[in-house]
């Protein structure tokens, strides 16, 4: 956007707010804000010790319809394999161009199959990992980017995330602190998704269906150290 096309649409919003430009004083208050965001408020249940944090992330996941698993690094291929195996779904999947995924033993499940990339409208079963988990509600956080394109979060009907136990925390507020140190301020991502259980809409006569507007099975592999 070229400077005069920006100045366009910032008198316009000033006019439609009835002010000019911000006196000295005023900017500097909304540049110390931004650059010192203030908190929101906390609930009891976020502020835990690790342990019950992690076990508090997998009650609330599981009461919002996803099911989850608690296993070892080792383990994550062979659970995700496993999993595709219950519920009678083709051992074949799109996978997130993720280094955090890549160092899982995907080679030695023989009969899974894995495209990494971004997801496709014929995609059944997708696999990425997550931003983060949030205790208190039991939802995960994507970040988009290379690694993690949206559409895996969106397009298939199941989706399997891998999320580290060190990456679960008490409340909302600590998601977005981990954000701005982990992008910056100028680089922060296109798109931020919090999911909590699978998609699901009451639209139609109060009835709850699964898989509306995203995938309809959300199977959550937690990691432990």
């Amino acid at each position: 956007m070229n400077e005069n096309a920006r100045s366009q649409i910032l008198n316009g919003i000033r006019r439609s707010l009835h002010r000019g430009e911000l006196d000295e004083a005023a900017r500097q208050a909304v540049q110390a804000r931004l650059a010192t965001p203030p908190h929101g408020p906390a609930i009891a249940r976020a502020a835990l010790p690790k342990a019950e944090r992690v076990a508090l992330f997998c009650q609330w996941a599981e009461f919002n319809s996803a099911t989850v698993a608690r296993v070892a690094a080792a383990e994550v291929a062979s659970e995700v394999t496993a999993y595709l195996a219950r519920n009678n779904l083709p051992a074949e999947a799109a996978m997130a161009p993720s280094p955090q995924l890549e160092r899982y033993d995907w080679a030695g499940q023989a009969m899974l199959s894995l495209r990494r990339g971004v997801g496709r409208a014929s995609d059944q079963v997708s696999i990425t990992g997550a931003f983060a988990g949030i205790a208190e509600t039991g939802t995960l956080v994507m970040a988009s980017g290379p690694d993690h394109p949206v559409t895996l979060n969106l397009l298939p009907d199941t989706h399997i995330v891998v999320l580290n136990e060190a990456d679960i925390v008490g409340g909302y507020e600590e998601v977005w602190v981990m954000l701005r140190q982990r992008y910056g301020k100028d680089g922060m991502p296109r798109t931020v998704n919090t999911i909590t259980g699978p998609s699901r809409t009451a639209d139609i006569e109060q009835t709850i269906e699964l898989g509306a507007h995203g995938p309809r099975r959300l199977h959550i592999v937690v990691v432990g150290e």
